[in-house]
């Protein structure tokens, strides 16, 4: 039933709200009478922490308090399965200290007199077990957590220290430990486990992707494999003078410390590529269909074609992990990067860390940013482009390579040019350098529209009847048989002798990598 108050205005009630007393005294609030009203204020209520959109609630406009009306009479006691005692309901004017969640309460408080701890109501049915997207491991609920336990008490999210005397969500396996509120911030990156549906553990085994070891030194290191992603034998090298502007087939960065070669093509695999597993549990993936995190996502190594990185957006025919639920691929530095709680950036002392409630610019590129990496000692902060950016780099301007540097190494304005492109540069960020000829250029000028892709390498997508290879055009510029421009950017030659197709890339490109 209803009561109109005017039909002019469409302001309705239900009948019981339209009975509600005006004022009212509450043994929550005992200096002040309880005011019927709108809250304009936007109030949280003191009781269960929630902001009412909209309604009616009883309030006190000296106290500055809201209460909804449905709070304004609490159950005695409450149970819940996730605790082994009821929790008992204490009325009480003075703020407490939640032991669940480590914030400030008022007015209300749930106790539980043999575990002897005192706590909000909504912070009685906190899950018990969650999976986060930030780590790939359980998360539990404890009350108190023994300090010895944990190296570092840093919160993975916000990076402040943690309280172990209060409420948290903590790894059981690594030293990984977060606060409650920081957990369950935001709803798309966690999921609540329930204990009689718990993820099979069989899939932490990670399968390795050398299929077959066939000879070894003295200090058992695989020297001659067969890797399942290359058709010939590969070779272990420690050889950089030789092969050290050659790039990996699996990350695409140049060659270094040892290595695996084939001795019949061109392909090289550093011994961390080579020996990544074929499957991978990863949290940080969200799949397509989705935009809520429904727990570990396993992923799958693969080499078979052009892909988009999902988190970089970088085009790239190296190695990724890709998820056959949504088809979404990741390239290896970015998964490399994913597994990471804390990130050491060459160069820099500090670790960085990433912030995922800040917003600013990078520090790197001058671009704005969200959730960047952050040093928490220096003011610096990175966005992921910067952070995956090849430490050392190969360029036709420079018979040297190219080192990724943030130090001003002239301070004078007339050194602040480009090589490459000859036009200015912002002294504040960052940008790559020779110190033996004095050579310093843009990042992008240097590292071009594609990074990612292996020159020489083979394409097999598309209608022409023979495979094509990536190239760059320098010496000549013949014209593109799909536009009919000169070919002076990234294209495909065809290998085959006689065939003098050659076409942009961007001409070629499938509509799904743009």
């Amino acid at each position: 039933m209803y009561t109109y108050f005017s039909l002019d205005c469409g302001f309705n009630l239900h009948k019981k709200c339209a009975e509600l007393p005006l004022k009212m005294g509450h043994v929550c609030h005992r200096k002040h009478p309880l005011v019927l009203q709108f809250n304009s204020e936007r109030l949280s209520c003191k009781i269960c922490q929630v902001t009412q959109q909209r309604g009616f609630l009883y309030g006190c406009l000296p106290c500055n308090l809201a209460i909804h009306i449905d709070c304004l009479s609490p159950l005695p006691v409450i149970e819940d399965k996730s605790h082994q005692h009821p929790f008992t309901l204490l009325c009480r004017q003075i703020p407490f200290i939640c032991d669940a969640c480590g914030t400030e309460g008022h007015h209300v408080a749930y106790t539980c007199g043999t575990c002897s701890i005192m706590i909000h109501k909504k912070c009685i049915s906190l899950p018990r077990l969650i999976r986060h997207m930030w780590h790939i491991h359980r998360l539990f609920h404890k009350y108190f957590i023994h300090k010895e336990y944990f190296e570092s008490l840093n919160c993975l999210w916000c990076h402040e220290v943690v309280d172990t005397e209060l409420g948290s969500y903590f790894c059981s396996d690594c030293n990984v430990i977060f606060h409650v509120n920081c957990a369950l911030k935001v709803e798309e990156l966690y999921c609540i486990v329930s204990q009689g549906n718990e993820d099979d553990k069989s899939l932490d085994i990670p399968v390795n992707s050398i299929t077959k070891v066939l000879e070894t030194n003295d200090d058992g290191e695989a020297t001659l494999i067969e890797h399942f992603k290359h058709k010939h034998y590969l070779m272990l090298s420690d050889n950089i003078r030789e092969h050290g502007d050659k790039c990996c087939d699996g990350c695409l960065l140049l060659i270094s410390a040892k290595f695996y070669h084939c001795s019949r093509c061109d392909f090289f695999l550093h011994k961390s590529c080579a020996e990544l597993p074929k499957m991978k549990l990863f949290s940080k993936h969200a799949c397509g269909e989705t935009e809520f995190f429904s727990g570990l996502k396993p992923l799958i190594l693969t080499s078979d074609c052009m892909f988009k990185c999902g988190l970089c957006r970088y085009l790239s025919n190296g190695f990724s992990y890709k998820c056959n639920e949504c088809g979404s691929q990741i390239c290896l530095r970015c998964f490399a990067l994913g597994l990471q709680e804390v990130v050491k950036f060459p160069g820099h002392k500090h670790p960085l860390l990433v912030y995922y409630d800040y917003r600013g610019q990078c520090s790197a590129c001058g671009k704005d940013i969200l959730c960047p990496f952050r040093c928490k000692d220096c003011y610096i902060h990175l966005c992921l482009w910067c952070v995956v950016r090849p430490i050392r780099v190969r360029h036709k301007c420079d018979k040297h390579l190219l080192t990724l540097t943030y130090d001003n190494i002239n301070d004078y304005a007339k050194y602040h040019y480009c090589d490459i492109c000859e036009k200015e540069r912002d002294p504040k960020n960052w940008f790559y350098y020779c110190e033996t000829c004095d050579t310093s250029a843009h990042v992008d000028c240097v590292l071009g529209e594609y990074p990612l892709i292996k020159l020489g390498s083979i394409y097999n997508e598309g209608e022409h009847p023979h495979p094509l290879t990536f190239v760059k055009k320098f010496p000549y510029y013949p014209k593109c048989v799909e536009c009919g421009e000169l070919c002076e950017d990234l294209s495909l030659e065809c290998a085959e002798l006689g065939c003098n197709y050659i076409a942009h890339w961007k001409c070629r490109k499938p509509a799904m990598l743009w």
